[in-house]
């Protein structure tokens, strides 16, 4: 059976990149992993004050995480940091103090961007979110993914071959990855 797996995607656009992006890594990894994106728009940022009473979309989410065998990150870089987004479902995933729903659950960060830096710096400051919320990240390969605008053929979804290839590769990787937990 195959493991089941958490995709978040930082990016809220419809059509964005990333979510595409995300999109060609859970057709990669059909039959290895199952792969689902679990969205993180709707969530109200998180507030202590609500932790008695939560929203009902916290606990949904929190619900779906702990479901989850891993996590898989997608996300672009916003202003050199993690998008506001992707920051909020951390911090929902990870309160109320002592009930983290994040712990042990291996998992992988993919950046990409249309600067050739393909997000890094967002990458590592997700990977110290991670960290610090113990969700034990794939270390290779790493996955910076530059030039996001110009890798897609002209049906707009679908990537070129290249990044294709190095998809599977980093699907793979993670499948590996997974499996050690």
């Amino acid at each position: 059976m195959a493991k089941k797996i958490a995709v978040l995607v930082g990016s809220l656009r419809k059509e964005s990149y990333n979510r595409r992006i995300a999109n060609e890594m859970i057709r990669l990894a059909d039959g290895k992993l199952d792969m689902e994106i679990v969205e993180i728009g709707h969530l109200p940022l998180y507030n202590e004050d609500l932790d008695h009473n939560p929203p009902q979309e916290w606990i949904d989410f929190r619900d779906e995480i702990k479901s989850a065998d891993g996590i898989l990150v997608v996300s672009p870089e916003y202003n050199r940091t993690i998008p506001g987004a992707l920051k909020n479902a951390i911090d929902v995933g990870s309160r109320p103090y002592g009930s983290s729903a994040w712990p042990g659950k291996p998992g992988a960060v993919v950046t990409s961007s249309v600067s050739a830096l393909g997000g890094l710096a967002a990458n590592h400051h997700i990977r110290q979110a991670f960290v610090f919320v113990d969700v034990p990240l794939m270390q290779q390969p790493e996955a910076y993914i530059g030039n996001a605008s110009q890798l897609f053929k002209h049906d707009g979804n679908t990537l070129v071959e290249d990044t294709q290839t190095f998809l599977q590769s980093f699907v793979d990787a993670f499948q590996q990855w997974v499996e050690k937990f």
